[in-house]
């Protein structure tokens, strides 16, 4: 998968000496500032040394580094893989599918021998199988390349789960002609595929604890951290004020 991983930032050395004896000090100045930052005393201080400055370079680049185009570009991106998420887990769920619906229902066959004789059995649907698998990879393949192009890791993260799913089920996956490539995208080869047992493909993507349910279940999940991750923005807003997407605990209620 070509999706480079950024290194987690760790704030933890902020609150390093919460608790140690020696800084009450530095927590109430800590919290003082903070409570500056929260209450929009620090954004109402730096307008007005923007404004005395008369500056449009310093001002211009205020508002450059307070403009939303980044966001909106990252929920844009973070909205294309929700769509392909939708598409393999309706995909993924259609091969699930079991009763009377299930594709992998054996059905009455006529086939015909070199003589013209026409011989009937019940037996897989294969040229149905294959259209719903290969409509799977499809929309498989959309979502890692979606995932790539948001570049979020905790996305990333969900991703690279479900293609380890794929890389713990593809010696079964390669006998009904399904192979990974480099950048973890799924080809499906149609000619082994269909003649291929139909019952390892059943087995693959048929029942829970498939690989078929794994990848569904995978899907909701990269789903749902697309749509958690559209949803946050900055911790600090324009007016100096902070944003309600981060849990600061208990710490802080005082001051909130």
């Amino acid at each position: 998968m070509a999706i480079n991983i950024q290194a987690k930032t760790d704030y933890s050395y902020l609150f390093s000496n919460l608790g140690t004896k020696n800084s009450s000090g530095a927590n109430l100045n800590f919290l003082s500032d903070y409570a500056a930052i929260k209450n929009g005393s620090y954004g109402k201080l730096m307008k007005a040394y923007y404004s005395e400055t008369g500056s449009d370079a310093v001002t211009n680049l205020a508002k450059k580094s307070n403009s939303t185009t980044a966001t909106e570009e990252e929920k844009k991106s973070l909205a294309k893989v929700d769509t392909a998420t939708d598409a393999l887990k309706e995909s993924a769920d259609a091969l699930l599918e079991t009763g009377k619906n299930s594709v992998f229902n054996k059905k009455e066959i006529t086939t015909k021998d070199e003589n013209g004789v026409e011989k009937t059995t019940e037996d897989y649907d294969t040229e149905a199988i294959y259209k719903a698998v290969n409509s799977f990879v499809n929309n498989y393949n959309s979502v890692i390349s979606a995932v790539d192009d948001a570049g979020n890791e905790r996305v990333t993260d969900k991703a690279v789960s479900m293609a380890n799913a794929t890389v713990a089920n593809i010696k079964t996956l390669n006998k009904l002609g399904i192979t990974m490539n480099e950048d973890s995208t799924l080809s499906l080869n149609k000619d082994t595929f269909m003649k291929a047992n139909m019952d390892t493909a059943k087995n693959m993507f048929n029942g829970a604890g498939s690989y078929g349910y794994r990848v569904s279940a995978q899907a909701s999940r990269i789903n749902a951290t697309a749509d958690n991750e559209a949803s946050k923005s900055s911790m600090y807003n324009t007016n100096g004020t902070v944003n309600n997407v981060y849990d600061s605990g208990s710490l802080f209620n005082t001051l909130l």
